[in-house]
């Protein structure tokens, strides 16, 4: 989303952007430029990089015909998207149908990697950034916008190179009877946001009614069934839009990282999250049950990850907070690594890597690369202790700049949620310290 937009996101959501006056607006510049160099957060793009961007950005449809003959044409299934309501860009969709033994699930990726490649200056920029930073109101990107807003946007009605995940998804064990992932071309035939995707599962006359009800069968299936197995639910009261948006996601990155480690046996950027020690795990349990009004079921201290799912579900509104910070703060930092040892502990999953959002991960346009040429780039261990780097540096200036925020009478959670816009008469602000409201 590129930073105008974000000043504007608020609107729709029936609260206005949050106002502030000139000087609140320089205080946040002034930090962010602090930020940046000491993070070294590459803000602007170099001339190349854009130039190369909007020339990839010309002439989509007669490309996209010329690639089409050797793809796999899907432009016929029923495919649309689901975002926030303020997103700008659509870079992930899905597809359902159902059998007599299995759900068909597929998940369709904007192909990113056919526009940014080993030999391209965005690549090299990519290498240098490693993820898209978001500041509240504010986002560092990791490729430049016009990708996302064109040929990398899944947008209705448009035709669209994408990768495609393919999962043969057992009605009964929930288990990948097959997976395939291939280059395609895909036709969204609508764009939902969260409220429009709930509404659909309570009206059997909308469009899309059925589809998406029958995807969220399955990621609510998916969804409890990780839970039962052990996988850290922090966020445990997701509407069904999030639910389902989340569960399609993590099975394709783990369809994806399967099929590479298992069936081809390659190195990849696997996401690798260690375990906290028992002692760590000890200390967050009893910071936990302190808590008033939160109890643990004594039946889940076997395994800690349970019994924080178990609080969560049953604790106040008021505690929920207070119960995510006491298990982050023992949790380890996950890396990604060049092998998948030792899985991803939070997740519960034997392997994992990412896949799904290419636009602002190089993890995940790194393993898109690997995935169609089946090669790994030579520097592979290095990209993934820069990725780890600077995943690490992003989440630093995110806290610092939200900090900041506080300290000058802003609140971040409502700048995030609903934009900035700068208001010049300073009797206009409605509130706050120098002229913030909060």
């Amino acid at each position: 989303m590129s930073n105008d937009a974000q000043a504007q996101a608020g609107t729709a959501e029936g609260q206005g952007p949050v106002e502030i006056t000139p000087e609140v607006a320089r205080h946040l510049e002034n930090k962010r430029e602090e930020l940046f160099e000491e993070f070294e957060l590459r803000d602007e793009f170099p001339a190349a990089v854009l130039r190369e961007a909007k020339d990839r950005t010309e002439g989509v449809q007669e490309e996209i015909q010329d690639e089409a003959e050797g793809r796999t044409d899907l432009r016929d299934l029923t495919t649309w998207t689901t975002d926030p309501v303020d997103a700008q860009d659509f870079d992930d969709a899905i597809s359902i149908e159902e059998g007599d033994d299995a759900y068909t699930l597929w998940v369709h990726i904007a192909d990113v990697s056919h526009y940014v490649h080993p030999d391209s200056a965005m690549w090299e920029e990519a290498v240098k950034r490693c993820n898209t930073v978001y500041l509240p109101a504010y986002t560092v990107h990791m490729l430049p916008p016009v990708l996302a807003e064109t040929v990398c946007s899944l947008v209705p009605e448009e035709d669209r190179l994408a990768h495609t995940v393919e999962m043969r998804v057992d009605r009964e064990t929930l288990s990948f009877d097959s997976i395939d992932i291939y280059k395609s071309v895909v036709r969204s035939d609508e764009r939902l946001t969260y409220t429009q995707c709930e509404n659909r599962l309570d009206e059997p006359d909308a469009p899309l009614h059925e589809e998406v009800s029958l995807v969220f069968e399955l990621a609510d299936r998916m969804h409890e069934q990780r839970k039962e197995d052990g996988s850290l639910v922090l966020n445990p009261r997701r509407d069904r839009a999030h639910t389902i948006v989340e569960e399609c996601m993590l099975k394709a990155n783990k369809a994806v990282t399967h099929e590479l480690m298992w069936n081809r046996g390659v190195e990849a950027m696997y996401r690798v999250h260690p375990q906290p020690t028992p002692d760590q795990w000890d200390k967050a349990l009893r910071e936990i049950m302190e808590l008033d009004g939160v109890k643990i079921p004594s039946g889940t201290l076997d395994d800690p990850r349970k019994a924080v799912n178990a609080a969560l579900e049953e604790a106040p509104p008021r505690a929920l907070r207070k119960i995510q910070r006491a298990v982050l703060r023992v949790m380890p930092r996950a890396k990604y690594m060049n092998d998948p040892f030792g899985g991803h502990h939070a997740l519960n999953f034997d392997i994992y890597g990412h896949f799904t959002s290419p636009i602002r991960r190089l993890s995940d346009l790194v393993n898109h690369w690997i995935v169609h040429e089946n090669d790994v780039p030579e520097d592979l261990l290095e990209l993934c202790d820069r990725a780890s780097d600077k995943q690490k540096d992003a989440e630093t200036a995110e806290r610092l700049y939200k900090q900041f925020m506080e300290e000058i009478g802003l609140d971040p959670h409502a700048v995030n949620s609903r934009g900035l816009v700068v208001v010049e008469d300073e009797a206009d602000a409605s509130g706050g310290e120098d002229g913030a409201t909060t």
